[in-house]
């Protein structure tokens, strides 16, 4: 049952969101640049962002056309268009006539220049161009039809322009649009060649702006229509203030001494050493640090003298200095790294999670009627928890009785005298003792979203069997449910609550489980920074074998997280991976699971997610799972 009108049911294609977004940094050799859907293509050089266009669309022809727009971007207009020149020519087309007219053949003659540089650079790139242009010359061919009956006669001379510059026979024929028009058009087709010769932003501007003083007294109005789009601001590279070059971080504790100055204190004279917390490893680079811990305080030295040549650079000297006339360290570059603390708030956990916040709850003690619902469950799982409690039992004591001497392979023993005593010799060993426990760590992370209110109580059940299973192989492991507060998120701050109702301390006492059932569906989810949070937490874990079992309904939501949530979860399980954990999927439905959004989870989490159609038969898909990443952990 659908809970929310949707007026606009389309969903981003998350696998051809992040290939664009791999192609944009392959091509940019910049990590930061990232992609957006646009009503139009361009550059955005002031948030480092390539827009591609919602042009594309509904078209059979996107996937090439969306790659010919990042390429476009990435290639031609960040390598070879000059910004200089557009500001330029921004200024001068402000002051014409037709200034709409004037941008969007600025930007169809410079697009056409750098297609040619991107096909040259790259020639795997051919096919999305030709593919781009075939499309673009179908769409203004309609458009200059229909712009002819409407009587728009600049959007139906630009149509016909754009028809002239990639036309690949010179005898393109164009119907009659106006008398005065018409007439001029054996120097519009004249001026048009001149495109083919450009060279650079410059050469393109020069004749735009000579087709615009041609046309201006021919064209009755500006263009109607926008098909290509010269941002106004988007050309702005940040500049650096006055404000930024000061010092406006905050120290880590503004805590103020409460002693004022009373003129008796003690004035170290002498040459004393710098130490500090931050600065305590001695490194040959000098004055390359900053402080940013300490109390502050009103008392100042009052010994005043003149610097020598002799003084260290790591001393505290006051008074004024004079230059050296020997080595000149102006110019020294740091040789090392100082331990600093990451500069901003959230950035340890993505861009996308730059303002949200984790704010960790404690379960409250359980009620009475928690206590008999869980036994109830715990009753339900019984049989699931008792068979694998045995199982693991049985392959325990399997080890611990196997022999690890004496054998046909291995590591070869130093006494050979067997070599020639026996008829067949057994003259291999096994170093490793046998483990006597599961040497491994669980992490069951719970989709807390709106989205789980018809899921969350069958899913206790799998999360039942979870704990009870893993607390009989006396196994540690947590169980946190998380979600993001939409009422109180902004852009600048996200809450995020990560509710453990099972911590690592308490997962292994007899009496610990009903907390699992103060679980309750909530607001949105921020995976990304979910994920993250717990692999920080599982990475100070010394056990061998570490998983984090994700629970969940449905692609991320939350404020700001719609666009590139998806590709934040999925460099959030790659990072976890990469640091030795294995990070697990369940999907969990209530019917037959969309084809998309299946493809979507296999996009975010790769062969590792389970697919449960009917949550009510969790514990089944569950304990083959449990059975196989417990028997890796032996």
């Amino acid at each position: 049952m659908n809970r929310f009108i949707q007026f606009n049911d389309k969903k981003v294609d998350s696998f051809l969101f992040m290939q664009l977004s791999d192609l944009a940094k392959t091509l940019t050799k910049q990590a930061d640049w990232e992609i957006a859907f646009g009503v139009q293509s361009y550059v955005d050089f002031v948030h480092r962002t390539i827009y591609v266009s919602h042009f594309w669309d509904d078209r059979p022809e996107k996937n090439d056309g969306l790659k010919s727009d990042v390429c476009l971007r990435a290639i031609g207009t960040l390598q070879y268009t000059t910004i200089a020149e557009v500001q330029s020519f921004l200024e001068q087309a402000n002051t014409t006539f037709i200034p709409r007219f004037a941008k969007q053949l600025f930007m169809l003659a410079e697009d056409l220049r750098l297609e040619e540089l991107c096909k040259r650079e790259r020639l795997g790139t051919k096919k999305w161009f030709c593919t781009r242009r075939e499309v673009y010359r179908r769409y203004f061919q309609s458009q200059m039809h229909a712009n002819l009956v409407k009587s728009v006669h600049t959007d139906t001379l630009f149509a016909a322009m754009y028809l002239l510059l990639t036309s690949e026979s010179p005898l393109e024929e164009i119907p009659p649009i106006s008398e005065r028009i018409d007439d001029l058009m054996p120097q519009i087709r004249q001026l048009l060649g001149q495109f083919f010769d450009t060279t650079s932003t410059h050469d393109v501007a020069r004749i735009v702006l000579l087709m615009v003083e041609m046309l201006t007294g021919i064209l009755e109005e500006d263009m109607l229509n926008t098909y290509f789009y010269l941002p106004e601001r988007g050309y702005e590279l940040p500049t650096m203030t006055w404000k930024d070059i000061k010092r406006s971080d905050p120290l880590n504790n503004c805590d103020i001494l409460e002693k004022e100055k009373k003129g008796d204190e003690d004035v170290h004279e002498q040459t004393l050493p710098t130490w500090h917390r931050e600065t305590s490893d001695m490194t040959k680079s000098f004055l390359q640090f900053e402080l940013e811990q300490g109390t502050q305080t009103d008392l100042l030295g009052e010994g005043v003298r003149e610097g020598e040549e002799g003084d260290q650079a790591l001393a505290v000297v006051q008074g004024s200095s004079r230059k050296s006339n020997r080595i000149d360290y102006t110019k020294q570059v740091a040789m090392e790294q100082l331990h600093t603390l990451p500069s901003g708030k959230g950035e340890p956990y993505g861009k996308e999670n730059k303002y949200a916040e984790a704010i960790f709850l404690s379960p409250s003690p359980p009620s009475f009627t928690q206590m008999r619902e869980y036994e109830q469950k715990k009753t339900e799982i019984a049989v699931y928890q008792k068979k694998l409690k045995k199982m693991i039992e049985q392959m325990l004591e399997h080890q611990k009785i196997m022999p690890r001497t004496d054998l046909h392979f291995g590591r070869l023993h130093k006494k050979l005298l067997r070599l020639w005593t026996d008829e067949q010799p057994r003259l291999f060993y096994k170093k490793r003792t046998p483990s006597i426990a599961i040497d491994a760590v669980f992490t069951l992370l719970i989709d807390c979203s709106a989205s789980m209110h018809d899921k969350m109580e069958e899913t206790k059940r799998g999360i039942v069997l979870f704990h009870e299973a893993l607390k009989s192989v006396s196994v540690p492991h947590q169980i946190v449910g998380f979600w993001e507060d939409a009422n109180e998120a902004n852009e600048t701050n996200q809450p995020n609550y990560f509710q453990t109702v099972i911590s690592f301390t308490t997962s292994q006492k007899r009496k610990s489980g009903p907390e699992i059932l103060q679980l309750r569906p909530q607001e949105d989810n921020r995976d990304g920074f979910a994920i993250r949070i717990m692999t920080e937490q599982l990475r100070k874990r010394t056990e061998r074998q570490k998983f984090l079992l994700v629970f969940s309904d449905g692609e991320p939501a939350a404020y700001g997280y719609e666009q590139n949530g998806i590709i934040d979860t999925h460099e959030a399980v790659l990072e976890a991976r990469k640091q030795g954990i294995e990070v697990i999927n369940l999907f969990l439905a209530n019917g037959e699971i969309d084809e998309g959004q299946q493809k979507t989870i296999q996009n975010i989490y790769g062969n590792h997610c389970l697919f449960i159609q009917d949550v009510s038969v969790l514990p089944d898909r569950l304990f083959p799972l449990l059975k196989k990443l417990l028997y890796k952990s032996l």
